[in-house]
């Protein structure tokens, strides 16, 4: 039996760091990136399109198995499309995170998306971002990282963020937000948001990414595996 290719398993809350840290890992070690919230970004996006109540699980459900959702890489930016439509700065609205976090808490959907995940697992090694990736998607992934952080610093990044690109969002609706989606989270009867109990826990509160970077990077043997 051939050995499966290598997993570093990046999970967390909303606004730790997982996505920036993952990619520059990935990057820095030549593995393969899976964003896995985009995947359920992606298919609450296709579901607004086509006007699928939420609290439809069935018709959900066969949303899932029908959105096509391709990765694509323009320029230094990594593009997401729906159904053949670039649907990235779509994906990257509260509004389209919140319907994730909803859409997520349904099993079907969890379960239409797992083979879907793990089908990233392909050599030299994958860097896999999420929330549940350690303690479900790769429960056998031998590098597994939980990052976390404050809701308060979390909001302050996302606020940052978004008036950079030039869009008006109040602080305190933020910060509500967020809370509101870790305790949704943390409280879904399938795959709750928590470490793994083999993750390492990194608190990104007050410290740059260069640094979150290298404590990651110590994780994995300099023998490249």
């Amino acid at each position: 039996m051939s050995q499966l290719p290598p997993v570093l398993t990046i999970d967390g809350p909303s606004g730790a760091g997982k996505g920036t840290v993952s990619r520059i890992v990935a990057s820095r070690l030549g593995w393969h990136y899976l964003d896995s919230g985009a995947l359920y970004r992606a298919v609450g996006v296709a579901a607004s399109w086509a006007d699928i109540d939420t609290s439809d699980a069935s018709a959900l459900v066969r949303c899932t198995f029908d959105t096509k959702i391709q990765f694509a890489e323009r320029g230094e930016s990594l593009r997401v499309l729906v159904n053949g439509t670039d649907a990235t700065d779509e994906l990257r609205l509260e509004t389209t995170g919140a319907l994730a976090s909803a859409i997520a808490a349904i099993p079907e959907v969890r379960g239409a998306l797992k083979e879907r995940q793990r089908a990233f697992r392909v050599a030299p090694g994958l860097v896999a971002d999420g929330r549940d990736m350690g303690t479900v998607i790769f429960p056998d992934a031998p590098f597994k990282v939980f990052l976390t952080a404050s809701a308060e610093e979390r909001a302050q990044r996302r606020h940052k963020q978004l008036k950079e690109k030039g869009v008006s969002v109040n602080f305190d609706d933020l910060l509500r937000e967020i809370m509101a989606r870790d305790a949704r989270d943390a409280q879904r009867a399938v795959a709750p948001l928590r470490p793994a109990d083999d993750a390492v826990l990194i608190d990104t509160s007050g410290i740059g990414i260069d640094q979150v970077v290298a404590k990651v990077l110590d994780l994995i043997p300099a023998t490249g595996l």
